[in-house]
């Protein structure tokens, strides 16, 4: 039972009750933001009546207030000099130094703060290294930035969460990508995270405007499943690009719950299985590991917003690999679903491949080159078919359920009323937070520069509608 109180006695003996670490997984939020009273019985101390003081709002509150599409958020973190000069000197070491936020009013100390991102989040910003391995010191006013509430106290949470991520866009122009792709899976019943904007205020100055997006950890999957104990792995596919099983250990480094249990064995089968059925017999398996429809609507809207930087995107250097994708593996019945992540790069390739690295040369099911790496893109880097996969082909196979999935997309959260509403509550939501960028920062979006992406952004969105899942 969560505490909605501490009790103090006026003598200055302290009784503090422990609370769960956990909030009420997708609860809405309370009354006044605040405070379940427990009843209490003033006369319960020989010392003399009890004072009530309440739990501040980051201790009761639900995440729905933090990431709801109504406001905007504002945070600041507070860092001293030498421990921000320690990480403005390499922001790609992605090194925790101890900090304070504080949110309407409230501070909470100390908590764990660092730059975040992969090779495309450092592009332009780092002033050493080279463009696939940058570092170097800090040369952008924003970077992405993760704030761990847990820093010291592993049960500790923020408004029942964990972790803070603030995504820079850098490479968003329309600073609407991870929004709106996440707000479209999720319309599509697809689990993936809640997302929003938020405006980031470091040691009193602000730094700008930010995309706002959920961590998938052990309580976005309790919020989302009706049974969140199971396995989280981030970045592990099933079969290597040769078509054979992965080794135990490749499940286990994935993991993100449960890493001290470590059992892996629904997502082993799974493995194996895929690995030694005839081609006849993947389509049966894929419907008994995967829940088919959830699947095509997920395939649906990453083809639709050409998450090219995804799951279907088998990038070759070294080997074959895909990235940006979690699984959630269900304890009892050992069924898998495929979780969206880090989607800055989704829509940019829409009507051409405006980005030299992310493109897909394939539709949906196409394979290219008969299943062997080729290079694509202005750049040629060298990609291999993802349909070639044994799961992702068996996928494809699906299409009834594909022609049915675009369909209810069409008419339902992809419709242009319906885009056209979100884009314009949400632009007007961050239009002075991205003019006060732009006025404070030489580096900042200019407002111009934003207005111009986002109505090129809603012509693309039109072009997928005439053209297809084939766009």
């Amino acid at each position: 039972m969560r505490c909605g109180w501490v009790f103090v006695l006026l003598a200055g003996l302290a009784l503090a009750c422990s609370a769960s670490d956990k909030s009420d997984p997708g609860a809405s939020e309370r009354a006044a933001r605040g405070t379940e009273i427990d009843s209490v019985d003033p006369t319960a101390s020989a010392l003399g009546p009890l004072v009530e003081i309440p739990l501040m709002n980051w201790q009761s509150g639900s995440s729905d207030y933090l990431y709801g599409q109504e406001s905007l958020h504002t945070f600041e973190l507070i860092i001293s000099d030498e421990a921000l000069a320690e990480i403005n000197n390499d922001p790609s070491e992605e090194a925790y130094v101890e900090g304070s936020l504080t949110f309407e009013g409230e501070t909470i100390s100390p908590v764990g703060i660092r730059y975040k991102g992969s090779v495309g989040a450092w592009v332009g910003c780092l002033a050493g290294g080279s463009l696939f391995e940058p570092d170097g010191a800090k040369t952008c006013t924003k970077l992405s930035m993760k704030v761990k509430i847990n820093w010291q106290d592993s049960t500790q949470t923020f408004w029942g969460v964990k972790k803070l991520q603030f995504h820079s866009m850098n490479r968003d122009p329309t600073q609407m990508h991870d929004r709106l792709g996440y707000w479209l899976f999720r319309k599509m019943g697809v689990p993936a995270p809640r997302a929003s904007h938020a405006r980031l205020l470091i040691n009193g100055n602000y730094s700008g405007l930010y995309s706002f997006v959920e961590q998938i950890d052990g309580r976005f999957v309790d919020r989302q499943f009706d049974d969140g104990d199971g396995n989280l792995y981030k970045e592990v596919w099933p079969l290597n690009r040769e078509g054979s099983a992965r080794e135990e250990f490749e499940f286990i480094d994935a993991l993100k719950t449960n890493e001290e249990e470590a059992t892996v064995d629904h997502i082993l089968k799974f493995s194996n299985e895929l690995a030694t059925a005839d081609k006849n017999e993947l389509p049966q398996i894929v419907k008994k590991w995967t829940d088919i429809d959830e699947i095509i609507r997920w395939a649906v809207v990453d083809r639709a917003i050409r998450n090219d930087d995804g799951p279907l995107h088998w990038y070759c250097f070294e080997s074959c690999e895909n990235h940006n994708f979690y699984w959630y593996e269900e304890p009892t019945t050992g069924r898998f679903h495929l979780i969206p992540w880090d989607l800055d790069s989704a829509f940019a390739n829409i009507v051409s491949d405006s980005n030299p690295v992310t493109p897909i040369a394939d539709d949906w099911g196409q394979i290219t080159n008969d299943c062997q790496p080729f290079p694509h893109g202005e750049w040629g880097i060298f990609q291999w078919s993802a349909s070639c996969d044994r799961l992702t082909g068996a996928w494809a196979t699906f299409a009834d359920e594909s022609e049915a999935a675009w369909v209810a997309f069409l008419v339902g959260p992809f419709s242009e009323e319906s885009t056209e509403t979100v884009l314009e509550l949400w632009a007007e939501q961050i239009n002075e937070a991205t003019l006060e960028a732009a006025s404070t920062h030489q580096d900042a979006l200019s407002v111009e520069k934003w207005k111009a992406a986002l109505s090129e952004l809603k012509s693309s969105l039109d072009f997928v509608r005439s053209k297809g899942l084939s766009s």
